[in-house]
This record gives C-alpha cells, structure tokens and sequence, in this order.
C-alpha cells in the first residue's frame, strides 16, 4: 500500500534550520507531485510548497518564500522541505502529501495520499 513517512521534525530555536523530510512507497513517485502542509494548533491544515513531478517547478507560500525550500529526489522517493530562519510562528505539525494531478497543489483537496506529519517545534 501507499506510505508516506516524514521525519526530521524536532525543537529548534528561533533562527535555526531543520529539514524535514517524507519517504514514500507503494506508488510510482516520479508521477506524483509533491507538496508540504503545516497545521498549528487551532488552526486549520495549510499549504506550505509543492513542487512538481521532475522538480522543475516550485511553489510557496508567501509566508514561507525565502527561508523554506522545497526539493525532490526521484531516486529516492523522497521529498524534502528545507528551513531557514525559522519563526516561532513556524511551529506546527508538517505533513506531506502527494498528488497525482495538478488541479489544485494549493489545497488539501487537491492531494490523493498523506503522511502522518512530523512536529516542529520553535521556541523564542
């Protein structure tokens, strides 16, 4: 069956870098495209990045653009996020998700498998 794994949540301080990243299996990851979400206590699950089948295209959120990265190996089957300058406004469970068609990366609707999520956790 379809997997999705993240890791590499943790507690960093405010400025620090984490990189999280979400192993898959079970489907043929060159075929999906990939994004991130975070969802903060209270509050609803938002999109963070996606990146397209081949990497060649990226997406963000604007309060993200800058400081995060989003990138794929397709050897791996693996996507990764890459964060910067991280905000205690940062904190927040990160999932990922995959999505066989481009209709709507923007929205959780729009994404066929997710991962359980991986906490992030940054303190002023």
């Amino acid at each position: 069956q379809v997997q999705l794994v993240e890791s590499g949540g943790g507690l960093v301080q405010a400025g620090g870098s984490l990189r999280v990243s979400c192993a898959t299996s079970g489907l043929t990851f060159s075929s999906y495209a990939m994004g991130w979400f975070r969802q903060a206590p209270g509050k609803d699950r938002e999109f963070a990045a996606a990146i397209t089948r081949t990497g060649s295209t990226t997406a963000y959120t604007d309060s993200i653009k800058g400081r995060f990265t989003i990138s794929r190996d397709n050897a791996k089957n693996t996507v990764y996020l890459q964060m910067n300058s991280l905000k205690p406004e940062d904190t927040a469970v990160y999932y990922c998700a995959a999505a066989r068609y481009y209709s709507s990366l923007r929205e959780p609707s729009g994404y066929d498998y997710w991962g359980q999520g991986t906490q992030v956790t940054v303190s002023s």
